[in-house]
């Protein structure tokens, strides 16, 4: 038995990496932007990196929507994706191209953009986080009926070593949610 949870784990680290490195940029309904931490409005270096490559995406014309994502913290005043909105608008983002959706974790964010998107015919979306957060998110994704294109950000300040613990997280997130519903994975509180 401990002999198969190693094969499984291994293998599943192999895939999250592996689908990490995947980058398909294409015409699409949306750009959905994954909640990251903010600070009074003012988003992360991590929340930046990924709202940066939607507005790349964005300006590539691969869709003309962008869905940012996230919740707030007891006592902020902004939510993640009202920092996230704010800042693309301030990039040049036309408010009329940016959609927002709440949730305190990865599964929230996909269960309560899919709804918005997919009432706009918007189905087909690039999914833009940390290159070790991609797996997970296609995952969710497409278990709540959207069709997902891995873009990860490609200016993460979260790289090298330092990604490793993330990765590792993630290749757990993974492998629970497959195993329990990725619906459920959210109730583990280090699966945000």
């Amino acid at each position: 038995m401990a002999i198969a949870v190693v094969i499984y784990l291994g293998v599943t680290a192999w895939q999250v990496w592996r689908t990490g490195q995947q980058y398909s940029p294409q015409a699409a309904g949306a750009i959905v932007v994954m909640g990251a931490a903010q600070y009074n409005g003012v988003p992360s270096p991590d929340l930046r990196a990924r709202l940066d490559q939607a507005e790349l995406l964005w300006h590539q014309r691969h869709s003309s929507s962008i869905m940012v994502t996230g919740s707030k913290e007891p006592g902020d005043v902004y939510t993640e994706a009202q920092a996230g909105a704010r800042y693309l608008e301030s990039a040049g983002v036309p408010a009329g191209d940016i959609l927002e959706a709440g949730g305190r974790d990865s599964w929230q964010n996909l269960s309560e953009a899919a709804p918005i998107l997919i009432a706009r015919g918007d189905v087909s979306v690039l999914v833009v986080t940390d290159k070790f957060h991609v797996a997970r998110s296609m995952a969710i994704a497409s278990s709540v009926g959207l069709t997902p294109h891995p873009t990860p950000t490609q200016t993460s300040p979260i790289n090298g070593l330092s990604a490793l613990p993330y990765y590792a997280k993630e290749t757990v997130g993974v492998a629970l949610g497959r195993i329990i519903g990725f619906d459920h994975l959210n109730s583990i509180h280090a699966f945000g």
